[in-house]
């Protein structure tokens, strides 16, 4: 019965990439480091990162089930990821649209990062909660339909999990600050990166968010990478962007049972 406390609720809020961190304009080399896990259950039919050969620009895994994406990039620079705003309170939408599409219709089009999210607003009632980052080559901005306004981000180091940017859980706070240490370096180390993807560490109970759902779900949700009997970590991705526009992605997959599997992929 345990899994039931938390699986209904997610389920609702049709659960999405559940972190991110991004080093923005930080690193002399790299303007562009993101470090971003996905966190879904196991069942869900899920296509790893690839080319799409109807989008032979677009380098994105794909959800099988509803066709959009949860982060991709373009040959050309642009960048988009998404994660769900959960809240075990909230009464969704009667047949809310797939939060998939947001990202993939970012990455498919030509609009700004700002123009793309004024343009989305007067749909937003109609998907359940949502953060979206998007990267138009110039500009990195921040929309959610949950949290007022749309920002252009700073130069800075950011966190994105289930709740507004840089709301400071302990495990944003963690990853942000392992993040901040791996671009110190002139060549940031792939591993470092996918090392604080792997902190299995929960939060402490008295630092644990309250966002509606069962305290032992609240826990078990609370570490950077997550794992239980049928909903965890299915990827973790890692890109880098260099300033002349050279760029490198790294997906690890995850899949109970097996070992993980990296895929690379790197283009000029």
């Amino acid at each position: 019965m345990e899994g039931a406390i938390i699986a209904e609720p997610l389920r609702k809020n049709e659960a999405t990439m559940c972190l991110i961190v991004v080093a923005y304009r930080i690193h002399p080399r790299f303007p562009l480091i993101v470090a971003a896990n996905r966190d879904e259950f196991y069942q869900r039919p899920t296509a790893a990162a690839h080319f799409w050969p109807d989008h032979p620009q677009l380098l994105a895994g794909r959800d099988q089930r509803a066709g959009g994406t949860w982060l991709g990039l373009t040959r050309e620079g642009r960048f988009a990821a998404i994660t769900n705003v959960r809240n075990g309170r909230e009464v969704p939408p009667a047949a809310p649209r797939s939060r998939g599409e947001l990202p993939s219709r970012f990455l498919l089009g030509s609009d700004s990062s700002r123009s793309y999210a004024r343009d989305q607003q007067p749909q937003d009632a109609h998907y359940a909660g949502y953060n979206l980052l998007l990267f138009d080559g110039q500009e990195l901005g921040y929309h959610s339909n949950r949290y007022p306004g749309q920002q252009a981000l700073n130069p800075g180091i950011y966190g994105l999990s289930n709740a507004s940017l840089d709301t400071p859980w302990p495990k944003l706070l963690r990853a942000k600050r392992a993040l901040a240490d791996a671009v110190e370096a002139e060549e940031p180390d792939s591993e470092q990166l996918f090392r604080l993807l792997a902190d299995p560490l929960p939060a402490p109970a008295d630092a644990l968010p309250d966002t509606g759902i069962a305290a032992e779900w609240e826990a078990l949700l609370s570490s950077c990478f997550i794992t239980s009997a049928d909903y965890g970590t299915r990827c973790s991705t890692l890109v880098l962007r260099s300033a002349t526009g050279d760029t490198r992605v790294l997906e690890r997959s995850f899949i109970p049972g097996q070992p993980p599997r990296t895929r690379h992929f790197e283009w000029s």
